[in-house]
């Protein structure tokens, strides 16, 4: 499931993919020449692909960009609340994995 993203990332993304000019009315990034959005198996099957002509060793699916973002997050030593809210995990449980393996996780802790 594709969580919707907030506004300020949105424009932003826009901004940065220069999709402002091509596509000013519509209110997504990835659309299809219906200027909808993308189907889910599109962009999953988009991301396998890259994946693919990257050469990587393992399969790649989207899911894993939102786990990539998690350990980004945590290792910025942002606190696993803020992590799971903005992730929309439901369970703290499927947050706390990404804190882990955080490798600043007692960083500060003893700072005199």
């Amino acid at each position: 499931m594709f969580r919707a993203l907030q506004p300020q990332l949105l424009q932003r993304l826009k901004s940065f993919l220069k999709l402002q000019r091509d596509y000013p009315a519509s209110p997504y990034i990835f659309q299809s020449s219906r200027l909808g959005p993308l189907a889910h198996d599109t962009i999953a099957g988009i991301v396998e692909r890259a994946g693919e002509l990257a050469g990587l060793p393992f399969p790649i699916h989207a899911h894993m960009l939102q786990h990539g973002t998690g350990y980004y997050l945590a290792n910025r030593g942002i606190d696993t609340r803020t992590i799971q809210s903005y992730l929309a995990h439901k369970n703290i449980q499927h947050t706390v994995r990404y804190t882990e393996l955080a490798s600043t996780k007692f960083q500060g802790l003893w700072d005199d």
